[in-house]
């Protein structure tokens, strides 16, 4: 890493919040929403922010912690709403140089396995 300033990418304020881009919301509350990807990984690909700027889970910013409470209840609901239809979920979040968008977000995803192909993987969870 260079002592060279770089530029903070932050598509969520910059576009997803600001309506430059089209999004399909999935849930939204007046602190959190949760919209379909726009650029998905997988057949199942949802998104959870917060609506004010937040650097990541390890970086709060300015925001209180009692926003992650709001935060994490929309990602429980999405993900249960994604396990109850398509029998399995992941929830993930990325920190550091994983984070390409520099604003704390959620992936709420469901990768289009079998329960078969599931199950081969992850075993019968006995």
């Amino acid at each position: 890493m260079t002592g060279t300033a770089t530029a903070v990418s932050d598509f969520y304020c910059h576009q997803a919040l600001a309506g430059t881009v089209e999004i399909e919301k999935v849930v939204e509350t007046d602190r959190v929403l949760a919209f379909h990807h726009t650029n998905p990984s997988y057949p199942v690909h949802i998104v959870v922010i917060p609506k004010e700027h937040v650097p990541s889970l390890t970086d709060l910013g300015n925001a209180e912690e009692g926003m992650l409470l709001e935060v994490f209840a929309v990602v429980r609901e999405v993900a249960a709403g994604v396990e109850k239809e398509y029998g399995a979920s992941s929830v993930t979040t990325n920190l550091g140089l994983y984070q390409e968008s520099k604003h704390l977000h959620w992936h709420v995803v469901f990768r289009g396995e079998s329960e078969t192909e599931i199950r081969g993987m992850y075993g019968n969870h006995d």
